[in-house]
């Protein structure tokens, strides 16, 4: 599909590519969801994190809530890229953006992809302290 474009990298994401590809000219609104690699998790300090994923099966998952989030939110466009890897904190491991006529949509079907990527998506992050590490939001 030509309205969707899901990439997943170790290479660093880009809020502006995926702004590019979402915009159009008959767009009344844009939303771009980044998430980041935060400092702590519930107070305690977090080093890095490291994300992996079965690929195949990561990709095809997100292409399909693409197409999802298009059909039932009359989307223009949306991209979706995720990164693996070791990740420094602030540094994007996950950029939603959409385009719909209205804000309205453009809200709920960003809410909605990240959402169920951290449900469906075949993507597990590991939290790296000072004294160990854990894997979390383990999916499928």
């Amino acid at each position: 599909m030509q309205n969707i474009e899901i990439i997943l990298s170790d290479k660093t994401l880009s809020e502006q590519n995926c702004l590019d590809f979402v915009k159009t000219d008959d767009s009344g609104g844009i939303v771009v969801f980044v998430g980041t690699v935060r400092n702590q998790t519930k107070g305690k300090p977090v080093l890095k994190l490291d994300f992996e994923a079965y690929e195949p099966m990561a990709i095809a998952e997100m292409r399909k809530i693409a197409a999802q989030a298009v059909e039932k939110f009359s989307l223009k466009k949306m991209a979706i890229h995720h990164r693996v890897g070791m990740l420094e904190i602030g540094e994007i491991p996950v950029i939603i953006a959409v385009s719909a006529a209205h804000r309205g949509a453009a809200f709920d079907a960003c809410e909605f992809a990240i959402d169920t990527l951290k449900e469906t998506v075949p993507i597990w992050k590991k939290e790296i302290f000072e004294d160990g590490e854990v894997w979390v939001s383990a999916t499928p």
